[in-house]
């Protein structure tokens, strides 16, 4: 269970589900260890939170566990995603915890957002990779493309093959670079428009968090994406953060687990104000 999230299901504002797929991953296998790593490392954090005065044990969070994963990327992503529906139909937020970044196709496919807003190291714009459609590469196109999202806001962009550069040249594609990163803020651009936020930890200059499967230098320092989700939160249907292995002593799943905390505290804070 992640740690805090005590509500029960019928009484859940938001609802933690574990998706540990890990079939795709190109480079260091692992992923298949995120969401329990995640829970394990966030054992450490105070329930309280100082700059929002809210308690996370306060805030309806309840723990699905994992949905087991199977062989078949594409029949076990539209599994999660019923899973994620009925969470949606419930007036809860999903919070989803990966495994490789194609289950956040089950996300989106629940939120159903006008916005998909993405930390990532890598563009995911590809149409398949290694000929794999289902592939983690393939994450971002699919959303933009197959699932109806109007727009993608990918930070921390750093890397890509030239057709997904020029695909990112689109008017429904905005890459925020690192070294803009710090700057960035949404400003009014999601007023009146849904949004899902996604986390991929390599997102983090792998210095961060080297506990993930394709670790690319010159990344976000942790500030910057805590910052991000802040600003992105209040805003959001659903959030997730993935690609997290066990090929460090933690430090990757500390942050997304910090990650987690901070787009609930951020939300429930925003939620209490309208």
């Amino acid at each position: 269970m992640f740690p805090g999230a005590t509500a029960s299901r019928d009484d859940a504002a938001y609802v933690v589900v574990g998706a540990p797929l890990d079939i795709s991953t190109s480079f260091r296998p692992g992923a298949r260890f995120g969401p329990e790593r995640i829970r394990r490392f966030a054992r450490t954090f105070d329930d309280y939170d100082r700059r929002t005065d809210l308690r996370f044990s306060d805030l309806g969070v309840h723990d699905e566990g994992d949905v087991h994963p199977w062989d078949d990327a594409e029949a076990y992503v539209e599994w999660v995603s019923g899973t994620l529906t009925d969470v949606v139909w419930d007036d809860a937020v999903p919070l989803l915890l990966g495994g490789e970044h194609t289950v956040t196709t089950a996300g989106v496919d629940a939120v159903e957002p006008d916005v998909f807003v993405c930390l990532d190291a890598h563009l995911d714009l590809r149409r398949e990779y290694d000929g794999n459609e289902w592939s983690h590469a393939t994450l971002t196109r699919r959303v933009l493309d197959e699932l109806g999202a109007e727009e993608a806001v990918i930070v921390g962009a750093r890397t890509g093959s030239e057709a997904e550069w020029d695909r990112a040249e689109d008017d429904d594609v905005t890459v925020v670079p690192p070294e803009e990163a710090a700057s960035w803020e949404p400003g009014d651009r999601f007023d009146g428009r849904s949004v899902y936020l996604s986390v991929d930890i390599d997102a983090a200059d792998p210095a961060f968090a080297p506990g993930t499967g394709t670790p690319e230098p010159f990344g976000l320092e942790p500030r910057e994406m805590r910052d991000i989700v802040r600003a992105v939160a209040p805003h959001a249907g659903g959030f997730d953060v993935v690609e997290v292995n066990d090929r460090d002593d933690g430090q990757a799943a500390s942050l997304s687990g910090k990650l987690l905390r901070e787009f609930v505290f951020s939300h429930a804070a925003a939620r209490s104000e309208r």
